[in-house]
This record gives structure tokens, sequence and C-alpha cells, in this order.
């Protein structure tokens, strides 16, 4: 599919069709970069996605365990109540 940049007060733009759009998961915002000479553009992903997965996928492997030992504190063994 050819399109064509048009002015958009000193900048340029590219006008993509809407079902382009929804097919790449595209909203509001995008992430544009150049990749040897490629102009690429992704949906946003949000901060955390896929964290829930990734957590799930790592108890079932038996990786969810902390990796350093547990230092109690001097509040922990005088302050702190259960």
């Amino acid at each position: 599919m050819r399109a064509s940049i048009v002015r958009i007060g000193n900048s340029r733009g590219l006008r993509i069709p809407r079902t382009l759009l929804e097919e790449c998961g595209i909203r509001d915002t995008v992430e544009l970069s150049v990749e040897n000479g490629r102009l690429i553009v992704q949906p946003v992903r949000s901060v955390r996605e896929g964290w829930a997965q990734a957590a799930h996928a790592m108890a079932e492997r038996g990786e969810d365990r902390l990796l350093d030992p547990e230092t109690p504190t001097d509040f922990d063994e005088t302050e702190w109540e259960w």
C-alpha cells in the first residue's frame, strides 16, 4: 500500500488507514524508531504488560523464590506485631 506524506504546519504527516491501525493495535500513542533506514511505528505497550503471565509461568517452574535470604531488622524483632 502506498501513502502520501502531507504537510502539517512545519512538519509532515502520514495518514494511516483505520484498518491498518486496528490490525497493529495502534490507538493514540506510538513509539517511533529508525532501523536500517526504515521508519518503525509501534504501539506503546503499557509499562508492566505481560508481567502477570511471566510471574505465573515462573511460579509453575518453581522459579519464584527469593534470591536473597530474609534479613530481619530490629523493627521486625521488637516492634512488629502480627
